[in-house]
């Protein structure tokens, strides 16, 4: 079955490659972001985490923002809204 997959993987494997144009490579993108999720969510696995990254870092790539921009969201985010590092659980009133 098709799909999209790492850029070494035909060399390493085989079989046919082809480039998607933009559209139909975020569409994809946003198809293994979910399949690297329920990966990881299944396997609780870091080296799943890795290949969700690596995804988000694909999507944000194609949104103009590099990992490390990507990563100044992030952190004014959580100085602004905090991160989850409290572990807090919330029942709105």
């Amino acid at each position: 079955m098709p799909k999209l997959v790492r850029d070494r993987i035909p060399e390493r494997f085989g079989g046919q490659a082809t480039p998607l144009e933009e559209a139909a490579f975020r569409a994809a993108l946003r198809e293994k972001l979910q399949e690297e999720v329920a990966e990881y969510l299944e396997s609780g696995e870091a080296e799943e985490l890795a290949d969700v990254l690596e995804v988000v870092y694909a999507l944000a790539g194609l949104d103009g923002l590099s990992s490390t921009a990507l990563e100044e969201q992030r952190s004014a985010k959580a100085q602004a809204r905090g991160a989850f590092s409290r572990r807090l659980w919330w029942t709105p009133t």
